[in-house]
């Protein structure tokens, strides 16, 4: 491999790792204070587990020659361990182990947003390596791994024999993620106490700003090397954010008379979901507009979500599901001929099957993710109590699950330091009272959660 194609894959792999803590710190802002720690703990264990797992069976499931040449799901020995890939093989194989290893992580990592603030941390990384396993593996195993006829290998179905086209992860990853978060959240149901407004809305923007600058990397990664084709989908990757950012931010002007920071942090990442299928294949004009569409199906998502109660706390299902189904199909709509992808819309003359082999992609995707999901969850339930009791989560999941808060403040006049989020304040020696009634921000009262705001804003 080129030494600027390795350098640059490796820029590209520590962009992408920004997005853990940028992700922490997205998912906790828009929590209550007593419920960031636990937030973290979930996103930063989605990479603990991941790296064990791929380490030792995972790259075979998703990269490996495929079973009996059916596409479904790749050899877990062919890379066991990476001692196939210890020496330098001169196509950055162990590079690119690591890179997926990133892209599988991340994957787990927006699944918890239909688990946060209530489930039991050791289910969550039990239910992350079932996951990774059944569900994740065999999507990235479709999507991710090209045939090679000159050595005999066998890929994935989905991008070898159906044809889709998705550039850098729309199904395996965000489509992914939003059916499984939907299903995990349906399994759990919703908090017995939820919590009120997001409790910090600049660490949330500070999230969204680090999740960008990886997608730079995530996206621009996936294009192989310091070429052209980086280049570009770096480019429509930040049109897209920017019309996301505005597309968002004008429904909230139009409908409720403001635009938010909340409402601008999720168009900065419904943008970049919907252009990741598409980013090699449409225009820079066309970029904005897949942001700008893609933000608006968000926003609408978001309000169906609300409208039918489902706890899906950081809106993965919204934001990732359904803004990934929308840049699916602006491939199909808006590709353009010119564009490093070289594939033309059916708006621009393009092949008509796209109507057909697109939308059956996206539709076997959402079956599959959610319905393994659901699956997994439901028997792990049927195993173990996999959420938290309702007396942990009154007292909030960061001081009665990992015995920690994120806020120590000293209250003047009661001569012990208390331990308190901007919830609720507990000294440390005050014994729980779950019959108590839940605590309530000042000036906010919701049992919602985080749609209080959107509920606003939307």
């Amino acid at each position: 491999m080129d030494p600027s194609d390795l350098a640059w894959i490796l820029a590209a792999f520590a962009l992408v790792s920004l997005m853990f803590p940028g992700l922490s710190f997205l998912y906790g802002g828009m929590l209550g204070g007593n419920q960031v720690l636990n937030t973290f703990m979930m996103v930063m264990g989605a990479l603990a587990v991941t790296s064990v797992m791929y380490v030792l069976y995972g790259h075979g499931l998703v990269m490996g020659n495929s079973l009996g040449g059916l596409g479904i799901i790749g050899n877990p020995m062919d890379y066991f361990g990476f001692r196939s890939i210890m020496t330098d093989d001169g196509a950055g194989g162990m590079m690119w182990a690591g890179f997926y290893i990133l892209f599988a992580a991340i994957s787990l990592a927006l699944v918890a947003s239909g688990a946060a603030g209530r489930m039991k941390f050791g289910s969550w990384l039990v239910f992350g390596v079932l996951w990774l396993t059944f569900v994740y593996s065999p999507l990235a195993h479709w999507v991710f791994a090209f045939d090679d006829e000159s050595t005999g290998f066998v890929g994935g179905w989905m991008v070898n024999t159906l044809g889709f086209h998705d550039f850098a992860g729309g199904t395996a990853v965000h489509m992914n993620a939003g059916a499984s978060g939907l299903a995990l959240a349906l399994v759990l149901g919703r908090r017995h106490t939820m919590s009120v407004r997001p409790h910090n809305l600049p660490i949330t923007l500070l999230g969204a700003g680090l999740i960008m600058a990886g997608w730079f990397g995530f996206n621009g990664g996936t294009a192989g090397g310091a070429n052209f084709l980086a280049s570009y989908v770096v480019v429509t990757s930040v049109l897209a954010a920017g019309g996301g950012m505005l597309g968002y931010i004008l429904i909230e002007r139009i409908r409720d008379g403001h635009a938010t920071l909340l409402g601008l942090a999720t168009g900065i990442i419904a943008g970049l979901v919907a252009i990741t299928p598409s980013a090699n294949a449409v225009s820079p004009i066309g970029a904005v507009v897949v942001g700008f569409l893609g933000s608006a199906v968000a926003a609408w998502a978001i309000t169906w979500k609300r409208t039918h109660r489902i706890d899906d706390t950081f809106d993965v299902f919204a934001v990732h599901g359904m803004a990934g189904i929308a840049g699916a199909m602006f491939v199909m709509l808006f590709g353009d001929p010119a564009a490093p992808g070289e594939l033309a819309g059916v708006l621009r003359g393009g092949d008509v099957s796209l109507l057909w082999r697109e939308p059956l992609a996206v539709i076997i995707t959402l079956g599959y993710a959610f319905g393994m999901t659901w699956l997994i969850a439901t028997l792990m339930s049927k195993v173990t109590d996999i959420r938290i009791s309702a007396e942990d989560e009154y007292n909030g999941i960061d001081r009665s699950v990992h015995a920690e808060t994120a806020y120590q403040f000293t209250i003047p006049g009661m001569g012990l330091a208390s331990r308190t989020t901007p919830d609720t304040t507990i000294p440390v020696e005050e014994s729980p009272n779950v019959s108590a009634p839940a605590p309530a921000a000042a000036g906010a009262g919701s049992d919602v959660g985080v749609d209080k705001q959107k509920e606003d804003t939307l």
